[in-house]
């Protein structure tokens, strides 16, 4: 995997792009009853701390590992395998005859039937993909993942170990979205939350987007 973040620039000048991508779930869209107190001299800010709900969402969204930015996100109130497939076929498709490597953790939605379907209609496989919980790639979760893993996909995974969900890259936007849109935010409605990531996301492709200087070379860090 970390071979793969370290080949993601040359892949791209290929026209294979290497995208990190989760979701980031129960992202809830909260009203402070008062408004917020802006810092002044000898004054920090001051936030009303009760708040209404509004409602929440889920934001699926890939980071391009060699160019730093945001690719194709999905704001839905859901996170079934259908939305994530979606959310890939979604992505595929803003370069459709590109090559394509997700980098992602172990959630079974991320080796689904669904998914599988999809990645196999897309390389134009016709084989016989068998049925879930009985025969063929589609038996279990091993079978699936071995197939989405296949190197010779034009669309493919690469899936961090177990318990290593820090190595994917997308965990690490995730806190500059939390730090710099959630956490201080002030959400009218599940609309206004969604209008306010996506302007924020926006913002950052245009201004702060470039890759992250990985340093980690896949071997075990001493206890």
């Amino acid at each position: 995997m970390c071979q793969c973040y370290r080949e993601a620039a040359d892949q791209l000048a290929l026209g294979i792009h290497t995208a990190s991508v989760d979701e980031k779930t129960g992202i809830q869209a909260l009203e402070r009853i008062a408004a917020t107190k802006l810092m002044k001299a000898k004054q920090e800010e001051r936030r009303e701390f009760e708040y209404q709900r509004h409602g929440t969402l889920c934001l699926t969204a890939n980071l391009e590992v060699a160019t730093g930015k945001v690719l194709g996100p999905t704001l839905e109130a859901t996170r079934t395998e259908a939305d994530f497939a979606g959310h890939i076929a979604r992505t595929v498709a803003t370069d459709a005859e590109a090559g394509w490597i997700f980098v992602a953790d172990n959630l079974t939605t991320h080796v689904s039937e669904t998914l599988v379907r999809y990645v196999a209609k897309e390389c134009g496989i016709g084989d016989d993909l068998g049925v879930k919980g009985k025969r063929g790639i589609l038996k279990s979760v091993p079978t699936r993942r071995k197939f989405l893993e296949d190197k010779s996909h034009r669309i493919r995974f690469v899936y961090v170990p177990k318990h290593t969900s820090w190595l994917n890259q997308i965990e690490i936007w995730f806190s500059i979205l939390v730090r710099r849109v959630i956490r201080r935010g002030n959400f009218t409605s599940v609309k206004d939350l969604r209008d306010k990531i996506l302007a924020f996301i926006a913002y950052f492709n245009e201004t702060l987007a470039k890759p992250f200087k990985w340093t980690y070379t896949g071997r075990p860090l001493n206890v």
